[in-house]
């Protein structure tokens, strides 16, 4: 269900989901529970201190191994809890190896 001005329906997790966020050039990394997600945001519980870090643009690691991420931002904080919003790519752009439906006709 949706709350509030969120738009999109989001599932909690009972006992959280251990994550990580990292910063974009990789200079930190904090342990994290994710408490609720929707398709273009969650809600995250950090570990830990987030004084100094640099928040606008981060990635949230769903895997220990950094395989499996989304680029985010965040949007509020209160106390240990960050409420952050899932960015896309850059449009326009392709990913290297991806093949769209028209390089399959032209094939």
């Amino acid at each position: 269900m949706a709350f509030g001005n969120r738009k999109n329906e989001r599932v909690d997790f009972e006992r959280g989901i251990h994550v990580f966020i990292m910063g974009i050039d990789g200079t930190w990394r904090r342990d994290c529970l994710m408490i609720d997600a929707s398709q273009t945001g969650a809600r995250l519980s950090v570990k830990g201190s987030i004084e100094g870090l640099d928040l606008k643009e981060f990635f949230l690691l769903l895997s220990s191994t950094g395989l499996a991420y989304r680029r985010c931002e965040l949007v509020r904080v209160n106390g240990t809890d960050m409420d952050i919003h899932f960015l896309r790519g850059k449009t326009g752009k392709k990913r290297p190896g991806a093949s769209s439906k028209t390089d399959e006709m032209m094939s």
